[in-house]
Parts: C-alpha cells; structure tokens; sequence
C-alpha cells in the first residue's frame, strides 16, 4: 500500500524544524547517507540498520534540543527501548541521501514514545515510518518516573 506523501515545511525558517501541512504535526528533521556496509548482498539496507537511522535521529532531536543522550545517563537516568515498530515502504540503497523525521509522541508516567519516518532525501519517497517505546530507568536498572527535563521536553516540544 502506498503511504500518504510527507512533505513537510520548514518551520520559521529553521530547517531543523518542519511541520507536516497535513497533520500539523512538527518534526525534527537530520540528514544522513547510507553507507556500504548498510546493505546487505541484495544491494539495499538491511532491515536492522533501519533501527541505527532511528537511534541516529533520537539522539540528533536530544541533543539539538539542549539534552544529550551523555547529560541524561549522567543524571542516572537510562532509556532502553521496551517496544517498536516499523513499516517499510521502499528501500535505501548505498550512498542514497536521507532525512530522518522523529518527534516525541506519547508520554506516561514511566515510559516514553518516539515517532519517526524517514525519506529519501532527493525524491522525498516515504521509506519508513516507525517507533520506539522506552522505559525510564534508574542507575540500579530499576523503573522510575521519567526525569523533569524529559518532560520538560515533551511539553515543550514545538506544536
């Protein structure tokens, strides 16, 4: 089944920033290549490497956002991903140039909800959508609430 284009506009001129017409929704956008040793022997990405391109672009909104992944696990505090998903539509070949989308979604008490989709950068071909659920841990690998700048985060995430 062919996806709905995506086709989002930056917002206020800053291209890290885009929001889709259709929905409204605002994501942060980040830019990437696929590499050779991504693809597998029929010649496209291999379908785990997808999951690096999510985790690329996780870390690239934390930090633009003022609160790396370092700053977080320094704090005690530890996500590792409880659930995902994902919905391939065409693959990535090497060398191909991407933009990974990704926005905080959903937020309870001690887990947390990643979106993401990914295009191919020139054609703007939907090649993925997906998400990761994560878990707030402490340093003793114990559930705890999520941490007050991750909220902070999801509350003031652009809208």
């Amino acid at each position: 089944m062919k996806p709905k284009p995506f086709k989002p506009q930056p917002l206020h001129d800053h291209s890290r920033y885009v929001r889709e017409p259709e929905t409204g929704l605002v994501w942060h956008r980040c830019f990437q290549r696929t590499l050779y040793a991504d693809t597998d022997r029929s010649d496209v990405v291999y379908h785990a490497n997808y999951l690096r391109y999510f985790e690329f672009g996780r870390a690239s909104l934390m930090r633009d956002a003022s609160y790396p992944y370092r700053e977080i696990e320094e704090s005690g505090y530890v996500y590792p991903i409880i659930e995902l998903g994902i919905t391939f539509s065409k693959p990535l070949r090497y060398d191909d140039p991407m933009f990974v989308y990704t926005r905080p979604a959903e937020i309870e008490r001690v887990k947390l909800r990643f979106d993401y989709t990914i295009t191919h950068a020139e054609s703007g071909a939907i090649i993925c959508r997906g998400f990761t659920r994560h878990c707030a841990l402490n340093a003793r690998r114990r559930p705890v609430a999520i941490d007050p700048k991750t909220v902070h985060l999801w509350k003031t995430f652009p809208e």
